[in-house]
């Protein structure tokens, strides 16, 4: 019992420190202007346990099944999805590589 309470615990500590983490680069992203697409704690790879979209929102919100993280997909942003559907047209002013590169780095 005492293993799944250890378990349980770093699960938690992991967790705070991912939200957080993901959190600095949506208020950033939300600051600029830049559309946020999804905002997951944990990866939702195949299904999820948690989703909700708010009325009038771009944003998903969500909780996926596995602890290893957690991401913010921003729009105009090529990263480990390799979603690169959105090169082939003109950058929108919403969009993270419309931005000047100091906003970028933030």
């Amino acid at each position: 019992m005492d293993i799944v309470v250890k378990i349980a615990q770093l699960i938690l500590a992991l967790s705070i420190l991912v939200f957080i983490h993901e959190l600095g680069h949506f208020l950033f992203a939300r600051l600029f202007k830049i559309r946020v697409d999804k905002f997951y704690l944990f990866f939702d790879w195949g299904w999820r346990i948690f989703k909700f979209k708010p009325k009038n929102s771009d944003t998903e919100y969500g909780i996926g099944w596995l602890p290893l993280g957690g991401y913010c997909k921003i729009a105009g942003m090529v990263d480990e999805s390799m979603d690169t559907d959105s090169l082939k047209k003109e950058p929108q002013p919403w969009e993270f590589r419309s931005k000047p590169a100091w906003q970028r780095f933030l």
